[in-house]
C-alpha cells in the first residue's frame, strides 16, 4: 500500500460492505424475493481537521504544519525513507533530502490530496 494510502486510511472511515446485487436469491433456487439490503449512507466528506484534532488530544504534536508530526499522529512511519516515498507518490520534483522545503511541500500536498479524496480541509492547511 502506498504511503498516502496509509495516511488516508488512518483518517477516513473504513469503507462499508457493498450491497449485494439485486435479484440474487439464496442458494437452492428459492423463488421468494430476498429483502433488499441497503448500505448505510456513504460519508460524503470527512472533516480532516476535526478527525486529526480528536486524535491529537493529549499529544504534543504539531500536525497542522509538520508532516513528521502528522505521520506520527496517525501511526505512519515518518522516517526520511517514507517521506521520500510519499514525495514521489505526490509528485515532488525537488531534492529528496528531508529539507524544510520538502517537508512543508509534503504537508501541503498531503492536505490537498486528502481534500481531493473527499476530505474537508480548512484553507489555512492547504496554502
Amino acid at each position: 500500500m502506498s504511503i498516502f494510502g496509509k495516511i488516508k486510511d488512518a483518517i477516513f472511515p473504513k469503507a462499508r460492505a457493498a450491497t449485494p446485487p439485486a435479484g440474487t436469491g439464496a442458494a437452492g433456487g428459492s423463488l421468494s424475493p430476498q429483502p433488499q439490503q441497503t448500505a448505510p449512507a456513504a460519508v460524503s466528506e470527512v472533516d480532516v481537521e476535526q478527525t486529526l484534532a480528536a486524535m491529537a488530544q493529549s499529544k504534543d504534536l504539531n500536525w497542522r504544519s509538520s508532516i513528521v508530526d502528522l505521520m506520527k499522529l496517525i501511526g505512519v512511519d515518518s522516517s526520511l525513507d517514507n517521506r521520500k516515498e510519499l514525495a514521489r507518490e505526490l509528485g515532488y520534483t525537488g531534492e529528496l533530502d528531508g529539507s524544510a522545503e520538502m517537508n512543508i511541500w509534503l504537508h501541503k500536498a498531503t492536505m490537498r490530496e486528502l481534500a481531493a479524496n473527499g476530505g474537508k480541509v480548512p484553507a489555512e492547511l492547504l496554502d
